[in-house]
């Protein structure tokens, strides 16, 4: 399972998610989709019993939901599910079949999970039927 693709789902959500009541939940909820929330929550609702267990997870978990943009933060939290899904395979294959369910359960569109580091790069991705494309920070929407 990719961990690093795990975050980048759960990270936006998590305000919402673990009920941060502040302008973080508010800013990061603009910025979800439907489709991407409801993955988080189904993904959510199996890891959140583990992520309680470990307090180091759960300080992770709970630095994301309050910064979800911050690099460090998700990769602390990284960390945590990484030893989490590893000493639980099962709970690994549940989540990655969520992911693999609900992204292709809607008919026609396409759902694209692209990581890019690096400075310059562009990422280019469908989504229903709009292509967008990010450079340099600034987004273009090509119909």
């Amino acid at each position: 399972m990719d961990i690093s693709s795990l975050v980048k789902i759960l990270a936006p959500c998590l305000p919402f998610l673990m009920k941060i009541g502040n302008k973080v939940t508010e800013k990061a909820t603009q910025k979800i989709s439907e489709n991407t929330l409801n993955i988080a929550k189904a993904i959510w609702a199996k890891l959140q019993p583990k992520v309680e267990e470990k307090e180091a997870a759960k300080e992770a978990s709970i630095d994301v939901a309050n910064n979800p943009e911050d690099e460090d933060y998700q990769a602390a939290l990284r960390v945590q599910l990484k030893k989490i899904l590893e000493s639980n395979p099962e709970l690994a294959t549940e989540i990655k079949q969520i992911i693999e369910e609900k992204s292709t359960g809607e008919a026609g569109i396409t759902n694209i999970i692209q990581n890019v580091d690096g400075n310059e790069n562009q990422v280019i991705g469908n989504n229903s039927g709009t292509a967008i494309n990010r450079v340099n920070g600034d987004s273009y929407i090509n119909n």
